[in-house]
């Protein structure tokens, strides 16, 4: 008796105080966290038409898989400034990321569809612009490989905002100006006529760069007491409960920003209480959630225009589908991957470790 007893206290106490919320399992899990974001984005695109049921409404909020995508880089980025602040070599270094990537999949998507008289790229001109920029996108918001342009032009502002914040600590307060701006551009007539074509766009700005801010709590290995736990624990049901309510028969009577705004405590309350399962979560899961967040920019370029229009036509049903994509996808990104990686040398002159 007496030992159930003390079993009993030592659990309530686990209970009412557990372990610290720690900052830095941000870091420790980034690839598996991006990769659990990437099968997150894949389902909210294989969820098919509206149905009005729970489920639909549940796998249209996979679309935070971006805005985790965002929060992570930005705490990448903040380490990677920190470590050599040097503008040129951050552009260098995130660029070679990204572009050489973006342009081979790029200049097959757009040649094909100049080739094919496609609308996206009505002349030599237009072409050579949306295989440089995407800028179908900018120019209208077409919405293939928006994500691309998107993180481009947020790397490049971005270690101007880092130099602010090491600076001066009170700039880590413009995400509030940045989500001041979503309204703005919502709501103030001239602004949405200029730029409201690309709300997408400036929706994510804030938990971009509410993710470098955090960047400086994971270097640092900030931990906030257990209680907090609990904190993020309301946080993450109100923002989900939200996120479900708003696609669950709302969608189209809102302004799409507002949605937005609730995904960022809802994909931040995720990752943090993501980090303590993953912790827990059998070895070769985490394995392979981080394998597919190796490859999570090839997957993206490719899952939709290279293996899902093929897919679709085999009449599977959701989840069948959804697998043979992912898994599709995840080899298709893995060999693309490997390509421009045995690419990489012939770079080296400028990314060169003296930059």
């Amino acid at each position: 008796m007496k030992q159930w007893y003390e079993g009993s206290r030592q659990f309530c106490q686990k209970l009412v105080h557990p372990k610290p919320v720690e900052w830095q399992v941000l870091s420790r899990w980034r690839t598996a966290l991006m990769g659990l974001a990437m099968i997150f984005v894949v389902l909210f695109h294989m969820r098919g038409r509206q149905d009005g049921s729970l489920a639909y409404a549940v796998l249209c909020c996979g679309n935070i898989g971006v805005d985790m995508f965002l929060f992570l880089s930005g705490v990448g980025l903040w380490f990677s400034f920190s470590k050599n602040s040097s503008i040129r070599h951050f552009f260098v270094r995130r660029y070679l990321r990204i572009y050489p990537t973006w342009l081979v999949v790029a200049s097959i998507f757009y040649i094909t569809d100049y080739v094919n008289g496609g609308k996206e790229s009505a002349d030599v001109w237009q072409l050579f612009l949306n295989i440089s920029v995407n800028w179908c996108f900018w120019q209208r918001d077409a919405w293939q490989f928006w994500f691309i342009p998107a993180v481009m032009m947020l790397y490049t502002v971005a270690p101007f905002y880092m130099r602010l914040v090491m600076r001066s600590r009170q700039w880590q307060w413009l995400p509030v100006a940045a989500m001041v701006f979503c309204v703005m551009v919502q709501y103030v007539a001239p602004l949405h006529q200029a730029v409201g074509h690309i709300e997408i766009f400036w929706s994510r700005v804030p938990v971009f760069l509410i993710g470098i801010n955090a960047g400086q709590w994971v270097m640092q290995k900030r931990q906030d007491e257990g209680s907090v736990l609990w904190l993020l624990l309301l946080v993450f049901v109100l923002s989900a409960y939200a996120c479900i309510n708003f696609e669950s028969g709302l969608r189209g009577r809102f302004p799409l920003f507002l949605e937005r705004m609730v995904y960022i405590p809802l994909c931040i309350s995720l990752m943090l209480l993501a980090g303590r399962w993953l912790a827990v979560l059998p070895r070769l899961f985490t394995r392979f959630l981080a394998f597919v967040g190796g490859v999570s920019l090839e997957i993206y370029l490719i899952h939709i225009h290279y293996v899902d229009v093929y897919v679709r036509t085999w009449n599977l049903g959701f989840w069948l589908r959804s697998l043979c994509v992912l898994l599709f996808s995840v080899a298709l990104a893995w060999l693309l991957h490997r390509l421009m990686d045995f690419k990489a040398p012939h770079y080296r002159w400028l990314r060169g470790k003296n930059l």
